[in-house]
Parts: structure tokens; sequence; C-alpha cells
């Protein structure tokens, strides 16, 4: 059986391919991953709502984050940390090696023909890992936040170690 799906987490016994399609194994994952498409698991926190738009206009020119987790008792998508002038290297450095975490990174971006642009990209941290209860909270609360903070830049990671200026220049290349 096969279904489309936004997130590639990894729920039980399930594979992803590139463009998105998951094998599942049962009709149990069937149901948890479809719901997981729709069904909102986590509000955000109108404090950081606020700080989101905030930083959506802020006037530096130097890369900055925003790292976001789910305070799980509260059900609510939370500010974890914020950084000024991080490199995507020291960034990588910042995120859990085991647990999800969502990232609002301000990207100082040199095109080729020598055009700067401040892309912001959300960043969906989901290490191989997790807990599968905690890769469903997080993958259930991931469209909430982007359609709430209004972005389209959004990309994923499986590994803390793949967010690299390298990877972040080559997302951004399609958005040219």
């Amino acid at each position: 059986m096969q279904i489309l799906a936004h997130s590639s987490a990894v729920i039980g016994r399930t594979s992803v391919t590139r463009r998105g399609t998951v094998e599942l194994c049962t009709a149990e994952l069937v149901l948890s991953v479809k719901m997981s498409e729709s069904l909102v698991v986590c509000e955000v926190d109108e404090d950081l709502v606020k700080k989101l738009r905030d930083f959506r206009f802020r006037k530096e020119t130097t890369n900055a984050a925003i790292i976001m987790k789910i305070d799980k008792d509260k059900q609510l998508v939370i500010l974890e940390e914020e950084h000024e002038d991080i490199s995507p290297e020291d960034l990588k450095n910042e995120l859990p090696e085991r647990q999800p975490r969502f990232l609002v990174y301000s990207y100082k971006y040199q095109h080729d023909d020598g055009r700067v642009s401040y892309p912001l990209c959300f960043i969906f941290s989901s290490p191989v890992g997790c807990k599968p209860e905690q890769q469903m909270m997080y993958a259930g609360s991931k469209n909430k936040l982007v359609q709430t903070v209004e972005l389209t830049k959004v990309f994923e990671i499986r590994n803390t170690e793949d967010l690299t200026e390298e990877w972040l220049r080559e997302k951004l290349g399609f958005f040219r």
C-alpha cells in the first residue's frame, strides 16, 4: 500500500522515497500517517508567533536562527533558543542529536550573479532514532507552524550533520 505524505518521519517499519511516497506495513500506521498530514497536534505559542513575525522583518544582515521545540505537557510549540550571527555549521551543534526541532533561519545568500538576498528558511530537524511519538507530534505540528509563519522555503533534515552551508545553498538554488 502506498500513500503520499508531506513529512518523512519514520514510524515503525516505513521507507521513504525521494518523492515523499511512504510504503507502510500495517493499516494502523497508514491511519497514523494520514492523520499527521492534516491533524494539528500542537498549537503555536502566541508570544512565539509575534517573535517569528518580528524576526521576518529584522534589519540585521547576519545569519540568525530561532530554534523551537514542543512542550509536550502544554501541547504547544515554544521558543527554545535564539542565535545571532550563526553559521549553518555552528547551528547544527545547537541541535539535539536524538530529538526533533523546528528552526527558522535567516541566511545571507550570495547568488552566483552577485546579488545578495536574505531568505527565511524553515528547517524541520527529525533525526533518525527519535521516539515515534515525538516524531508524530512534531510531524503533525509542522504544517500548522509553517502556515502560521507563512514560510515557503521548507526543508527537512534527518541527521543534524547534514546541516551545512553547502546543503543549504543547494536547497536554496531551487528558488532562484
